[in-house]
């Protein structure tokens, strides 16, 4: 397998793990899974908001779900490690996943995603971009944005200190795809007044969630 076969088919692995995670740990608030490749095993870290609920009693189901992986994923010497999300609220991944868990049954997106928007600015965010895609409302697809506060959409703050996250909810009418932006912290040499907090950066000076 060329070098460049053998990273295509790494990332697809990557992405299936991430895939199945996310399903398996639902409950628990799962927010991400960072792979890392050492000398002597393969580190899986999963980070969730209640990881009680991921390792189990005498962490039983750590050591089913290692088992799992290692079969599943063909991983030699898989090592999982769970990490608890310090603030959910504010994390993007959660966020998403909660966003397509109330779509999914059967709650009104604008409502969900306004109720949302409360919560993360609420518990800390300087701003949060909500995209909801797909048959929202109605037989006709199409995008439905939501803002609030600061948020950066391209250059360095957005490309380090913005975190993202996307989601999908099965309704129906088929496919709702979700994408969040979460603004927590700017640049040390970077100052905003509270007019540009509250939400004035999306007057004249208006910035679009493409």
């Amino acid at each position: 397998m060329t070098q460049e076969k053998k990273f295509v088919s790494e990332a697809i692995r990557r992405a299936e793990v991430e895939n199945f995670l996310s399903k398996e740990f639902a409950r628990a608030g799962y927010s991400h899974t960072e792979i890392q490749r050492t000398p002597l095993a393969m580190r899986i870290t999963v980070y969730a908001h209640k990881p009680g609920l991921i390792i189990g009693r005498g962490g039983k189901n750590v050591d089913r779900m290692t088992e799992v992986l290692k079969k599943k994923f063909s991983f030699e010497n898989p090592q999982l490690d769970i990490q608890e999300v310090g603030n959910p609220n504010i994390d993007a991944h959660v966020i998403a996943n909660q966003i397509s868990d109330g779509i999914q049954r059967g709650l009104n997106y604008k409502r969900v995603a306004n109720m949302t928007i409360q919560k993360v600015m609420n518990s800390g965010a300087l701003g949060i971009a909500i995209r909801i895609s797909g048959k929202v409302g109605g037989a006709m697809a199409r995008t439905e944005k939501f803002l609030e506060g600061y948020l950066k959409f391209s250059g360095d703050t957005a490309e380090t200190l913005v975190d993202k996250a996307y989601s999908r909810a099965q309704v129906k009418l088929g496919t709702i795809g979700i994408q969040v932006r979460i603004l927590t912290q700017l640049p040390p040499d970077r100052i905003i007044s509270k007019r540009v907090l509250a939400g004035d950066i999306y007057g004249d000076n208006k910035e679009k969630a493409n």
